[in-house]
């Protein structure tokens, strides 16, 4: 099995620091991405849970594309939520993306490493060619 890493070392973070991971990781039709928050440049943008919500999946559908998937390719996404209280704009904002073809989820609240109000990473598979 090859294992195909998508992004390495054009990530960047908080002060503009390389970041020492792969956006995402591909083999046998999986395709595993990295978490994202609501950066942009290296910077986290957007001041409200629905912002930057729409940010950090757009940033996460943005690695899904890149890689040759869709949206409905997505199985799995992972969210942590610094404030559990935006549970539900948070889920008003995910269900524009994936109201279609809703994956499986979990939801957590967990205190972030940057200063931002989610993150997503997700898991997608694609029946290999």
């Amino acid at each position: 099995m090859d294992i195909k890493r998508h992004g390495v070392g054009e990530g960047k973070g908080s002060g503009q620091k390389s970041l020492p991971f792969a956006k995402a990781t591909e083999a046998d039709g999986w395709l595993y991405v990295s978490g994202q928050t609501p950066m942009r440049d290296g910077e986290v943008v957007g001041h409200g849970i629905v912002e930057q919500t729409t940010i950090a999946i757009e940033n996460m559908l943005k690695i899904v594309t890149d890689a040759g998937y869709g949206p409905e390719h997505v199985m799995r996404v992972g969210v942590w939520l610094d404030d559990p209280r935006d549970f539900w704009s948070f889920n008003g904002v995910f269900e524009r993306y994936f109201g279609a073809n809703p994956p499986a989820r979990a939801c957590v609240q967990s205190s972030m490493v940057v200063d931002c109000k989610v993150e997503v990473d997700c898991i997608a598979y694609r029946r290999p060619a």
